[in-house]
């Protein structure tokens, strides 16, 4: 070993920390203080450009290999280490060596993200130290040959704590658990210098009582047990961790808070299986057995504040809430109902878990005013938008709770569990499963600000840290880096008990790209045993940010999920048929038409001209999410050729990218930008009708994938829906799918279902089950006016005449010249396509 001691300030450092033991211990009324005390500020700060590989070896990308390399480390914060001068404040230094053999495997696919600078390891008598400096201060020091600093940085801490503590992905046991009338609580936070549980007797007043926790060095967990049963108490942590500003005092809730008091002050302490905290009969309550095969899933996305704020049929006191969807007399509940009726499978709820941004008392609800024109009505808005009562929810604050704002009384812990667990049940009775949208890519904030909560526990170890130490942000917000153990392991643990304690049914991840395929393919394995049932993942697979195309792991992506299972949204049909992309703005919003609103066949004034094979490209990508969007599916195209889905182009990329049906989730809107009906508004000529924007909006292509739609379409468009889904039977093309219609006609009429295959409503049609290959009639002509409804085998009653209009005409015409006459006939997903003539009833 190998260690430059400073004798006067390691001496000091020892009695510093001969001090601290000997007096320990949080005070109690640490409890009640404010959410952060300095205990000791930093000499200076450091960015981190270095990275542990593991718990040996650490990489500096980007500096010389020449000088001396050593890492200092000092209990107190107080390193100094300006160029050109020696290192003051330290307690000790371990020399490095320059390893020049092969980085782990394991470390070096980790890190390959990292690049080119020395390799350095950790003497071998100096490992067994590592475990008790991390939790101190850490300087990474390049000398010359007479100790003056060349350059320093602190050194990125995960791979090392992933390796130390590798044990504790097996803690069965985080946050709160009551057993043998004793109450045990459990966080992990391998860099904390302490650790104490503060008690409290209710969400507000002191602490009752404050208890040292105890450290196990193999997991890097701090436990405490306490006599007796203290459910309804409430409780918080205080831990001194080392930051970049010194040593701290962090009073910080569980991260693995499964209920919260009001605004999320303090963590509830109970057991999820106590009686007490489940509705009558939420145990003999099962789920809908509606969904056998991912590809039988209808989506309807929906908010909860948004469901029943402005119902008057709904009780005042549940307007907004939980307990909205058990008044099942009320519109918004019957209207489910018939959607349930008419085959919808599943509500996907924004997140219900617990959020940062909207305060859970005294919220702000502005009532704008002004010229409709006007600018008034946003200014008024922006005013209150920190404290507003509404938000999507996508600001996560605690993964395992259920949000406050929902429940009817938040100040109480018990309460928002028993009454998000009365939402579930009412859902299921009125035959809907329930999803959930989940964000583990990132945090509403990190560091060490008040809603920080994993950064204010483990600093510097859940969230993705780019090249200087800072953490990236390419979600909008501070991203998790769900490839370190303990995250992976909170966003597993968090699901399993979503789906088990709560029934949740599916699940939606939010940019789901920024995760590794390896750990969501972990996770359904995990959730699926835990439920004792197939629980479906859908999520965003978008390829961006600083994970983009593998740059740190395989990702949970489009195209690297293919063979996984897990469903992502296809954005090849939505933009085919919506017309642009999502990020599209200005002039673009209203210039790039698509399939169903203009796009060749009716431009708008600033379309301009498009070749007809604009038109047929867009109909092919449309074709190509009503099969599924299987790589290997065959299509003949506009070009009288047949190739297989993964041929033809979306943007640079292949328009049939997934193994099996249940990989694609086809769509035409949800929460993010404008509605179809919006969108159709900018797209649309403006001389379009009424009636014809009316037609527009019900002609949506659905799927032979899982299938999602936004719950405003129906809410917020005159109380009217209508979508198409292509089912696939099979879990692969090669099984052959069959077609079936399921339709949601006005939102408290019931129509068709999935089950009896008869036609309740001449113009909403479905085949019996029957080996005969129903006919899908397509007009060649602008959707809104010339779309065919389905022919069935014995649902025929539905053959209207189109529109007659210039529009149809034209278009028409272009369709013979660009489709050879043979081929007046195609096949997509088990449905034979004719193009009829516009004046062809």
């Amino acid at each position: 070993m190998t260690t430059t001691s400073l004798l006067p300030r390691a001496a000091g450092a020892l009695l510093f920390l001969a001090a601290g033991c000997a007096h320990a211990g949080v005070k109690l009324d640490a409890c009640d203080g404010p959410f952060q005390t300095v205990l000791q500020p930093a000499a200076a700060r450091f960015d981190a450009r270095a990275v542990w590989l593991d718990g040996r070896l650490m990489r500096w990308p980007g500096s010389p290999s020449d000088g001396v390399f050593r890492l200092y480390h000092a209990a107190r914060g107080s390193i100094a280490a300006a160029a050109g001068a020696q290192v003051a404040g330290a307690d000790g230094a371990l020399a490095l060596e320059a390893f020049a053999g092969s980085v782990p495997a394991a470390a070096a696919a980790r890190f390959k993200y990292l690049g080119a600078g020395p390799v350095l390891r950790v003497a071998d008598g100096d490992a067994r130290r590592l475990p008790d400096l991390l939790r101190g201060q850490l300087v990474l020091v390049r000398e010359d040959a007479d100790g003056r600093v060349l350059d320093a940085t602190r050194v990125q801490a995960a791979g090392a704590l992933d390796d130390l503590y590798a044990p504790a992905a097996g803690l069965a046991h985080l946050g709160v658990d009551i057993e043998g009338g004793r109450t045990r609580f459990a966080v992990w936070a391998p860099t904390a210098r302490q650790a104490a549980v503060c008690v409290y007797d209710a969400g507000r007043g002191r602490a009752r009582a404050v208890h040292p926790m105890t450290f196990d060095a193999r997991t890097g967990a701090w436990h405490a047990a306490l006599p007796g049963d203290l459910t309804g108490k409430y409780y918080t942590y205080a831990v001194d961790v080392p930051v970049d500003a010194g040593i701290v005092r962090n009073l910080v809730t569980d991260p693995y808070s499964i209920s919260l008091t009001t605004d999320s002050k303090r963590s509830y302490i109970a057991r999820l299986d106590d009686a007490r905290l489940k509705p009558a009969g939420w145990d003999a309550t099962p789920a809908p057995r509606t969904v056998h095969r991912p590809t039988d899933m209808v989506v309807y996305e929906l908010h909860v504040r948004d469901f029943s704020r402005d119902d008057t049929t709904v009780p005042a006191a549940h307007r907004g809430k939980y307990l909205a969807f058990t008044d099942t007399n009320a519109d918004g509940m019957q209207h489910l109902a018939a959607l349930a009726h008419s085959g919808l499978t599943d509500v996907h709820l924004l997140p219900v878990y617990d959020i940062a941004s909207v305060p859970e008392k005294a919220c702000a609800v502005p009532v704008p005013t002004g010229a409709p024109d006007g600018e008034s009505q946003q200014a008024l808005i922006k005013r209150t938008a920190d404290t507003d009562c509404f938000n999507w929810g996508y600001d996560p604050f605690h993964y395992n709770a259920p949000e406050g704002s929902y429940a009817t009384d938040p100040a109480d812990g018990a309460r928002r569990v028993v009454e998000f667990r009365r939402m579930v049940q009412s859902l299921h009775k009125t035959g809907l499963r329930v999803g959930m949208d989940v964000v583990f890519n990132h945090t509403f904030i990190a560091g060490q600000n008040e809603k920080s909560v994993l950064d204010r526990i483990v600093p510097g170890y859940y969230h993705r840290l780019n090249a200087q130490g800072g953490i990236e942000r390419s979600t909008c917000c501070d991203n998790t880096a769900t490839e370190n153990l303990m995250m992976g392991k909170l966003m597993i643990d968090s699901v399993a008990l979503w789906a088990t304690q709560y029934k949740i049914d599916s699940f939606r991840f939010d940019l789901m790209g920024h995760q590794p395929r390896a750990v969501m393919e972990q996770l359904q394995r995990t959730v699926d045993a835990a439920a004792g049932h197939p629980v479906q993942l859908l999520g965003e697979g978008w390829n961006f940010g600083e994970v983009a195309d593998g740059a740190r792991f395989v990702q949970a992506s489009q195209l690297s999920l293919n063979g996984s299972g897990i469903g992502t949204f296809n954005d090849r049909l939505r933009d085919a048929v919506r017309g642009g992309g999502a990020g599209d703005g200005g002039e673009a919003m209203f210039a790039r038409q698509g399939w169903i609103n203009g796009l060749v066949y009716d431009p708008n004034a600033h379309a301009g001209a498009h070749p007809a094979s604009d038109l047929m490209k867009a109909a092919d990508l449309v074709r190509a999410g009503l099969a599924g969007s299987i790589r290997s599916y065959p299509l003949h195209t506009w070009e009288d050729k047949t190739v297989p889905l993964a041929a033809i182009d979306y943007n640079g990329q292949p328009a049939g990218y997934a193994s099996a049906p249940s990989e694609v989730v086809n769509y035409v809107e949800n929460h993010d930008n404008q509605t179809l009906f919006d969108v159709d508004v900018f797209k649309l000529p403006l001389a379009t009708s009424s009636q014809d924007r009316a037609r527009v909006q019900s002609t949506r292509s659905r799927r032979a994938s899982p299938t999602t739609m936004r719950a405003s379409t129906c809410c917020a468009r005159n109380r009217s829906i209508a979508t198409a889904s292509i089912r696939a039977t099979g879990s692969t093309a090669s099984t052959g799918p069959t077609a079936t219609i399921i339709s949601a006609r006005a939102c408290r009429r019931r129509t068709t279902t999935a089950r009896t295959g008869r036609c309740s409503s001449p113009c909403w049609q479905m085949p019996p089950s029957s080996r005969r290959r129903p006919t899908l009639h397509l007009h060649a002509t602008r959707s809104a006016t010339c779309w065919r409804s389905v022919r069935a085998p014995r649902c025929s009653a539905c053959r209207r005449r189109p529109r007659s209009n210039s529009a149809c005409a034209s278009s028409t015409r272009a369709a013979r010249r660009t489709r050879p006459s043979s081929r007046r006939t195609w096949t997509a997903a088990g449905w034979r396509v004719r193009i009829l003539p516009a004046s062809r009833t």
